[in-house]
């Protein structure tokens, strides 16, 4: 499947938003005419603003050097929009280059068409879907003393769990219909709309299609829920884990591989599971405890991975079976693959999807194989394999032979490098359940 193009009026256009998404999936860049952008004028940025924290800051140690050295913005013309919500300005999402046209070591977007290519090397092709879960809340200025429901329709708000509720769902009809314009109006394929079973907790599935176009979707997804959510009074937050005692947000993954033809290769003739669809799977199995921190890139993102929570705790698999991380959905042979649960839907798009595709493609050409089904049993009964936190995580990954192969030992040290910045950051902060609990008992 092939990046889907879509024809752009530009006839009111004055700007382009030219875009490239930092390590944190983060949209950067910079705003320039229409006529500027079309004559293909060079544009340049600062290397290391691909290396923003999410708090602000750069990483500590020299990564990109004492000279802040530039790289080029080049345009994906696949991915020209008009805003929507502001018919006067485009965007494009770019790619980070250096002068002689190498990719940036750190920019992700380059992480995943180096996968890609290692599959068309092959003959393959990958197909992805991805399924993105998030809260809507209040917008006030109170955020940091916690999240607050909306008030819907009379000014009530959601008291008991409404999954898949289509009555909560209405309660903000208007918000809706706008995203559903608004996303329409940006090429975002959607699939199934639904109330999940947090309070305020929604989840909007994406069509499947070729990875680079569905990651690019997921960065226009999150931008356009949170400007339509900014013009409707409420808050759209990705957070894996917003709210204690409610269910975290994560960001499902459905995968398959096809060949030249167009043929899924995760079923046999018969239309059982192949050989291929085997080793796919055992790649998985052996190599994501390495790259975690990719699907669990904040502190916040390890408070989602609790038993019973249906988030896994381990790599076990099993068909149709929502306590385990690689859970095989019941289809048809053609339509054969694997969901892989790890990530929180805070994570880097182009990451996930080329962390959990360059595992499997590894457990392909290293002729893997997965574990026996755990069937109907629940995965948390089986012994944890994931780190525990973020920071074994980000030893586990430094320490990662594997994974620098996978993903590109440049931009592995510039990842680490900014997860360790945030996480001494987060250190040096005093949280209200130390002063709550501590001060007066210690």
């Amino acid at each position: 499947m092939s990046y889907q193009t879509r024809t752009i009026d530009l006839a009111a256009v004055r700007d382009v938003a030219c875009m490239f998404p930092d390590v944190n999936a983060v949209p950067r860049g910079k705003i320039r005419p229409l006529r500027d952008f079309r004559n293909g004028a060079e544009l340049r940025i600062a290397e290391a603003i691909g290396l923003h924290t999410i708090d602000g800051n750069y990483p500590d140690d020299d990564i990109t050097g004492d000279a802040d050295q530039d790289i080029r913005l080049i345009a994906d013309p696949r991915s020209l929009r008009v805003l929507p919500w502001r018919p006067n300005r485009a965007i494009a999402i770019h790619d980070a280059v250096h002068g002689d046209g190498r990719a940036s070591d750190f920019a992700s977007r380059a992480v995943l068409r180096r996968v890609l290519e290692a599959y068309r090397q092959l003959g393959l092709q990958a197909v992805v879907a991805p399924e993105i879960e998030f809260y809507l809340f209040d917008r006030n200025d109170r955020v940091e003393r916690g999240f607050e429901a909306p008030r819907g329709r009379g000014g009530v708000t959601e008291q008991t769990p409404a999954g898949y509720s289509l009555d909560a769902a209405n309660e903000h009809a208007a918000f809706w219909d706008e995203l559903a314009a608004t996303l329409d109006g940006l090429g975002v394929r959607t699939d199934t709309w639904l109330h999940e079973v947090g309070a305020s907790q929604y989840e909007i599935n994406l069509l499947h299609g070729d990875p680079m176009d569905l990651a690019d979707q997921v960065i226009y997804f999150k931008m356009a829920l949170r400007e339509v959510a900014a013009r409707h009074g409420l808050l759209a937050v990705f957070m894996a884990k917003p709210l204690g005692g409610q269910p975290g947000s994560s960001m499902h993954l459905h995968q398959s591989v096809v060949d030249s033809a167009g043929n899924n290769i995760f079923a046999a003739s018969d239309g059982s599971d192949s050989d291929a669809f085997r080793a796919f799977m055992g790649g998985l199995q052996r190599y994501l405890p390495d790259l975690m921190l990719v699907f669990a890139p904040f502190i916040n993102s390890w408070r989602r991975y609790v038993n019973g929570s249906q988030a896994p705790v381990n790599l076990e698999w099993a068909e149709d079976n929502r306590t385990v991380a690689l859970r095989v959905p019941s289809a048809a042979p053609v339509a054969r693959r694997v969901e892989n649960r790890l990530a929180g839907s805070d994570a880097n798009p182009y990451l996930v999807i080329a962390a959990s595709l360059a595992c499997g493609l590894r457990g392909i050409e290293e002729g893997l194989t997965r574990r026996e089904s755990i069937g109907a049993r629940s995965g948390y009964a089986f012994p944890r394999e994931l780190p525990l936190g973020m920071e074994a995580a980000l030893q586990q990954l430094r320490g990662s032979v594997p994974a620098a192969e996978m993903l590109g030992a440049g931009f592995l040290r510039a990842y680490c490098g900014v997860k360790q910045t945030e996480l001494d950051a987060f250190m040096g902060e005093v949280g209200a359940w130390e002063r709550r609990h501590l001060a007066l008992h210690v």
